[in-house]
C-alpha cells in the first residue's frame, strides 16, 4: 500500500478545524510550555485526556519529567500566546501572566479553560508522543476559543 505524500497529508487534515491549547509544567528550571492542536477528551470514567507533543521538541522531554502537566484551552484573543509557545527556544514565558494550579503547572491568564493532571501513559507514534493524562483538576471561563484551520489562526464566535 502507497502512503500520502506529507504535502497532501497537511492540506487534506487542514480540513479539520482544531482549538489551540498550551501544554505547560513547572520544572526544578523554571515554567516549560508549547503550543499543542492535538488534543481532547479521552474518557470520561476515568477523566482521561489525551494529547500529541513532538518526540524532538525541547520543552516536551522537560514536561514529560515533570509528570505533572497543565493544558491551557486559548480563547480566541490568544493567537500572539499560541505564536510565542509554538516557537522552538524562546523565552516563552516572558510577559506571560499565569498562576500555579493546584499541583504547580502553570495555568495561563486570559484562557478560555484550564485542566491539570498526571501523565499516565506516553507511547511513540512516527514523530510524536502520544501523552494520556488524568485530569485532576479543571476550571472554565466565558469567553470563545482559538482556533486552527488551514494553516491559520481563527476566533470562533
Amino acid at each position: 500500500m502507497s502512503s500520502i505524500d506529507v504535502a497532501r497529508f497537511k492540506e487534506v487534515l487542514g480540513h479539520f478545524v482544531t482549538g489551540v491549547a498550551v501544554v505547560t509544567a513547572a520544572t526544578p528550571e523554571g515554567p516549560v510550555g508549547f503550543t499543542c492542536q492535538t488534543f481532547g477528551a479521552l474518557s470520561l470514567e476515568p477523566t482521561l485526556i489525551s494529547f500529541s507533543a513532538l518526540s524532538a521538541s525541547h520543552s516536551w522531554p522537560r514536561a514529560r519529567d515533570v509528570g505533572v502537566v497543565g493544558i491551557n484551552i486559548l480563547s480566541s484573543d490568544q493567537e500572539a500566546v499560541a505564536r510565542v509557545f509554538g516557537k522552538s527556544g524562546a523565552e516563552k514565558f516572558a510577559g506571560i501572566s499565569w498562576s500555579p494550579a493546584p499541583s504547580g503547572s502553570p495555568l495561563i491568564e486570559g484562557a478560555l479553560a484550564h485542566l491539570e493532571g498526571r501523565i499516565e501513559l506516553v507511547t511513540s507514534q512516527g514523530d510524536h508522543d502520544i501523552v494520556v493524562v488524568a485530569a485532576q483538576y479543571g476550571v472554565s471561563h466565558h469567553g470563545a476559543p482559538l482556533v486552527f484551520y488551514r494553516g491559520r489562526f481563527a476566533g470562533f464566535d
